[in-house]
């Protein structure tokens, strides 16, 4: 039972605390980073693990990869000149990997470590759809496992929370529940997952690519396949979340002694107030190639069914929601569940991302001619089902392109080189539309009751009450869609996101 909360018992929670922090040079990372330093100067240590060989050198990619970044501006004018000293002061950069048992760190600092932290909230994951088993693996699977180990030697630990992906569900249809997953469990009927037997089958075709002396490029599409082969074998769509969901499973078999928090964010978008509205960094998702096209004119077609809800949440929103769920938990010997999402409170079809993105650039013509000219702006057609998207590619890209191979045969490999980049570049088209086809025409809708019960445990405060930095807002349902689009997530993503 969540006790009723308000914004000072959530900030002062934080006064006094030891944090690691995995996953900080990431964007929710830097977010949650911030807000802690901002909202509670208090807190008595942020450490932060990061791949480094060295502590100064995870130092330095702390001040450039995190402390760095405009999201840290407010910050920055908070303390003046002081703003080094106090991230010294509250910031410990230690050099380590959650792939590695001990996150590799030798057994003082580990013993110390120990003894210092109340708070673990691990962010760190590999994103990439389609990344190499062994890799994602690694830093999903295996990663959980040693936050886990290290949990358990915490004396004075207080709370884990885990940040995960509501798309765990894979491409489930209707309402999906905040529940966990047994050991085992499947999403594909029949079938049975059982972890070490994952792990052995990624060591024996390692060690069958060295017996075999296969090249690295050999190896990395071999390991790559062999993760979607695993994921689609089981029911996921892809490496990502079928590893994630294996994280899951693990983290449901800590001994009932700690308390758990599992945060399944939906599709995190660009921030929404504070402290920089339109920030976002590192994320590629659907509305980020939607945007990006438009804007730069590259992108003619999109695989979309407009009248599907885009469950997306501002990365605001999901740091709100961490630090109101380790508040409300701390101590709490239980497993705790919460769906970050909004197609259930407040669900934005696809078809206001397109709305407004059109408008936007009617309104503020993007200049992609050779003199800075406006560019003739097109509206991006879309297609509802990968059947319709899959003919319009054959006649429009395919057909020419075998042509092109015919035309290629008859003058003895003139065209040979174009042949294979554009044949090379269709295939890479193909595979993007088997990876983002579950996100861009999926039909489940996440329900968030748990969640919901943890925004009503919040005292309904006014803004005028308390500053808008102390406001720990996390219900979508205060979010206007066409208003967010048009005037902060797109101008962000061209701002923040152009590359």
């Amino acid at each position: 039972m969540i006790g009723e909360m308000d914004a000072d018992m959530v900030v002062g929670y934080f006064g006094g605390k030891s944090i690691l922090i995995t996953g900080s040079t990431g964007f929710l990372g830097k977010v949650l980073v911030e807000k802690i330093l901002r909202v509670q100067p208090d807190v008595k240590k942020l450490f932060l693990l990061v791949r480094a060989p060295d502590v100064e050198s995870a130092k330095l990619r702390i001040q450039t990869e995190v402390t760095g970044r405009e999201i840290f501006l407010v910050l920055k004018e908070k303390h003046g000149m002081g703003f080094d000293d106090f991230i010294e002061e509250k910031i410990c950069p230690l050099a380590g990997d959650i792939m590695y048992e001990n996150f590799g760190l030798d057994t003082a600092n580990l013993r110390e470590l120990s003894k210092d932290i109340d708070i673990i909230v691990n962010i760190a994951a590999i994103t990439n759809f389609s990344e190499r088993y062994d890799v994602a693996f690694d830093a999903n699977v295996l990663g959980a496992k040693h936050v886990c180990a290290f949990a358990r030697k915490c004396t004075k630990l207080k709370m884990l929370l885990h940040v995960s992906t509501a798309y765990v569900a894979g491409e489930q249809e209707g309402l999906i529940l905040e529940k966990p997953f047994l050991m085992g469990e499947t999403l594909r009927e029949g079938t049975h997952l059982d972890i070490e037997s994952e792990l052995t089958l990624i060591r024996e075709t390692r060690r069958e690519l060295k017996d075999n002396c296969s090249s690295e490029k050999a190896e990395r599409r071999t390991m790559k396949e062999l993760g979607l082969k695993r994921a689609r074998q089981f029911g996921w769509p892809n490496t990502y979340v079928f590893t994630k969901a294996m994280g899951e499973m693990l983290l449901g078999h800590l001994p009932g002694e700690l308390p758990v928090v599992i945060l399944r964010p939906s599709i995190i978008t660009s921030i929404l107030k504070e402290p920089l509205p339109g920030w976002m960094e590192g994320i590629r998702t659907d509305d980020h190639a939607v945007v990006i096209g438009y804007a730069k004119q590259t992108l003619p077609f999109f695989l979309v069914d407009l009248s599907l809800i885009m469950d997306v949440i501002p990365g605001d929103m999901v740091v709100n929601a961490m630090m109101v769920a380790m508040a409300a938990h701390s101590e709490e010997r239980a497993q705790t569940i919460y769906h970050v999402t909004s197609s259930l409170r407040n669900p934005a079809p696809y078809a206001i991302l397109a709305d407004t993105g059109h408008r936007y650039f009617y309104d503020n013509p993007p200049r992609t001619g050779r003199n800075g000219e406006p560019a003739r702006l097109n509206k991006m057609r879309f297609f509802s089902t990968v059947a319709r998207l899959s003919l319009y590619m054959a006649v429009r890209y395919r057909l020419p392109l075998e042509m092109l191979r015919l035309v290629n045969i008859a003058l003895c490999g003139f065209f040979s080189q174009r042949y294979d980049d554009l044949s090379r570049k269709y295939r890479f088209i193909v595979q993007l539309i088997e990876l983002y086809a579950p996100y861009s025409l999926f039909k489940g809708c996440f329900d968030d009751m748990n969640t919901e019960r943890l925004r009503m445990a919040m005292k309904k405060e006014q803004h005028s009450n308390i500053a808008e930095e102390f406001y720990f807002d996390f219900d979508p349902k205060s979010i206007d869609w066409d208003s967010y689009f048009y005037g902060v997530h797109i101008p962000g993503v061209l701002k923040y996101m152009r590359d």
